[in-house]
């Protein structure tokens, strides 16, 4: 049985306050609200699954992006995909690579002017919750806590953004604009529906894979792992609930009829915490910072032109 140790923090809703101070992170107020997480050793953790198996027709090719790991510090609360024109929607802080005017109010025309972090022109948008650290002002209480006054923002060590094919087809073109989420920030308080796709692991141990926040052996790295579905409706770039335009493979690697596959998004953010320290990730208020409700989400600007470069080589076989 996995020995998932729990812990409870004694930590807070946010003040929307950031301040930059040395050291890679950005400092973070909170009150004292309690609430908890999730621990495990990633020894204990479950087996990673094995994928699909690539049929003759598969698309094995990949292709890579670099779009740094924020060392910007581009942040806020707002949730463009999930909750576009609410302003601070978010009720917590996403950490942002890629085009650098999102928020709440991007229109499809200020995403396709903005800058972007990202190589070749790629103007995606691409984010998900902050890490966050307790700072040196934290104190252990008698519940086997903590009492945190402030917090930090963690500054990812790498992220890595990565464009995957299907096991069992080759790909068409993502349309320009297409939404894409994985994840689920209510992960917490919906019983853990929509949250197969996002997994922790530890650089020393990629064979193991956990919900739970992991806690990795010496010298390692902690390692959140995103994978998008990539079935597409052929028609829309959202819906309603800003999943079902967009959704998984089924269990043998294909698409369910009607849907096309598209390249397959997979990102990973990985950090450099200090051995033993309790992290967690921002959350809404009521889910707790627990570990279930982590979630990326995407937005594509690639130009056409570019895409198309992304579908020739995941059809190839090459690795771009």
């Amino acid at each position: 049985m996995i020995r998932a140790r729990k812990r409870l923090w004694q930590v807070a809703l946010p003040v929307l306050c950031l301040a930059l101070v040395a050291g890679g992170v950005v400092a973070y107020r909170w009150l004292s609200t309690p609430a908890g997480a999730t621990y495990i050793d990633i020894a204990d953790a479950n087996p990673a699954p094995t994928p699909a198996a690539f049929t003759s027709t598969g698309s094995r090719g990949s292709w890579h992006v670099d779009c740094g790991r924020n060392q910007g510090r581009m942040y806020n609360s707002d949730n463009l995909v999930a909750q576009p024109g609410v302003v601070g929607g978010a009720h917590h802080v996403h950490d942002y690579v890629g085009n650098k005017s999102t928020n709440a109010l991007s229109t499809e025309e200020s995403l396709a002017a903005a800058e972007t972090t990202c190589q070749f022109g790629d103007k995606s948008t691409y984010y998900w919750p902050v890490a966050l650290l307790p700072s040196a002002k934290t104190q252990m209480d008698g519940m086997d806590g903590m009492s945190m006054n402030h917090s930090t923002i963690v500054v990812p060590s790498s992220v890595r953004i990565e464009y995957r094919g299907s096991a069992v087809s080759s790909v068409i073109a993502m349309p320009r604009f297409l939404r894409a989420t994985t994840g689920n920030p209510h992960g917490a308080s919906e019983g853990g529906v929509n949250t197969e796709h996002v997994q922790w692991t530890c650089s020393g141990a990629r064979d193991k894979v956990t919900k739970d926040y992991p806690e990795c052996g010496a010298g390692q790295q902690t390692i959140r792992v995103f994978d998008f579905p990539s079935c597409w409706n052929g028609t829309t770039t959202d819906s309603p609930d800003h999943r079902s335009h967009l959704v998984f493979p089924e269990a043998g690697g294909g698409c369910r009829i009607g849907t096309f596959p598209v390249p397959e998004l997979h990102i990973e953010v990985s950090y450099t915490l200090p051995p033993g320290t309790h992290y967690a990730i921002d959350a809404f208020p009521e889910e707790h910072y627990s570990s279930i409700t982590d979630h990326a989400m995407y937005v594509d600007v690639m130009p056409d032109s570019l895409m198309q470069t992304v579908v020739d080589c995941v059809n190839s076989g090459r690795h771009c």
